[in-house]
């Protein structure tokens, strides 16, 4: 039997409970799901696609590899052929399955973030290996390490890790054959500071030799409910993953294909959307500081990872209290303990109703 971690989620359900029962209603910041509409020209893609009977490509589409390939070198300044490029059913399998999928052996450690999304712990697990949470890579001493994660902007704090420091990683695992996956589903949302790819030339040196990166349109286009992802980089990885896929039947719906490849190639509706979380953020983020709460990292993505110093479940207590339901940072390690994190994905009236309990 595969020991697993409870799911964090299930022990937020009495405060969620209590925040229900607040009068004006719960503000629900703690998931950060999507609550904007999915863009017009997802949903017109996606219906004119839908008569599609038979079965779709585990590869992608041309079009839909195209259109990633395409949105990187725009957007991000990287510059991947569209043959290394790979549809994922959201990120978050790909997240829980790389492990496995890339021969990841029993004893072997997978390297991710003191504070990190608690999937790279369960992927780990899953393949029978080891999690490590370290931010120093030098913790295992000269032992090999099949993958490390690393993710910028971060889920929980916002941090942004700069090129010099990706290098740094890129250059270590090289050194010991190491994969480096890293995960970019906040890549477009950086406030402060701007994050930059694994695979951009700054930080690879224009090879992307043992890297994947991998990307979400959850956030940046409001597809979470049509589960769509993507990894691009090394093409000897990429074309491992796509043989064990095509085994495993892992394989994304044609008309969401058709939708993700239409999203890519408008960057219009992100930038509004992007816009949408910029205003929700700057009026909440004040909010937090005048209540006591000190904001930290937070310069990219759509969280605010705060604290008034006090335990993170006390604080989840206190938001409670309010009506405000927020995830007790010890849900991404143990050094999350005295902090929250506040999603700001909620509707503009549930943020400012956030913002009128908090003064």
């Amino acid at each position: 039997m595969i020991s697993l971690p409870d799911f964090p989620w299930d022990r937020l359900t009495p405060y969620k409970e209590r925040a229900l029962a607040h009068p004006d209603g719960i503000v629900d910041l703690s998931v950060g799901t999507p609550v904007d509409p999915v863009p017009l020209v997802a949903q017109k893609a996606l219906t004119e696609a839908a008569d599609s009977p038979g079965y779709p490509l585990t590869y992608g589409t041309p079009r839909l590899r195209e259109a990633a390939a395409g949105w990187l070198a725009r957007r991000h300044g990287v510059r991947v052929d569209a043959a290394d490029i790979l549809p994922t059913i959201g990120s978050k399998e790909l997240v829980a399955w790389l492990p496995t999928l890339l021969g990841v052996r029993p004893g072997e450690h997978v390297l991710f973030p003191e504070l990190a999304y608690p999937t790279y712990d369960v992927g780990a697990r899953l393949a029978g290996a080891t999690p490590y949470a370290t931010d120093g890579l030098l913790a295992l001493g000269p032992e090999r390490v099949p993958l490390v994660w690393v993710n910028s902007p971060s889920n929980p704090t916002g941090r942004v890790l700069p090129a010099e420091h990706l290098r740094k990683v890129v250059d270590w695992a090289r050194e010991r054959g190491a994969v480096v996956a890293s995960d970019e589903c906040y890549l477009e949302l950086g406030w402060e500071e701007s994050p930059v790819s694994i695979l951009h030339p700054d930080v690879c040196g224009g090879s992307h030799e043992g890297l994947l990166a991998v990307h979400s349109l959850s956030k940046r286009s409001n597809l979470a409910g049509y589960r769509a992802g993507f990894a691009a980089g090394d093409p000897a990885l990429i074309k491992r993953l796509l043989e064990m896929r095509k085994h495993a039947g892992m394989m994304m719906a044609a008309p969401v294909q058709a939708a993700m490849a239409a999203v890519l190639d408008d960057d219009a509706h992100a930038d509004e959307q992007r816009e949408r979380y910029a205003r929700r953020r700057a009026v909440l983020r004040p909010a937090l500081e005048g209540a006591g709460w000190r904001v930290e990292h937070s310069t990219a993505g759509l969280y605010l990872w705060a604290t008034d110093g006090r335990g993170c479940w006390d604080q989840v207590e206190a938001l409670a209290g309010l009506g405000i339901l927020a995830a007790p940072g010890d849900f991404y390690g143990v050094a999350g303990a005295k902090h929250v994190r506040i999603a700001v994905t909620a509707t503009d009236e549930r943020i400012n109703a956030a913002v009128l309990r908090l003064q």
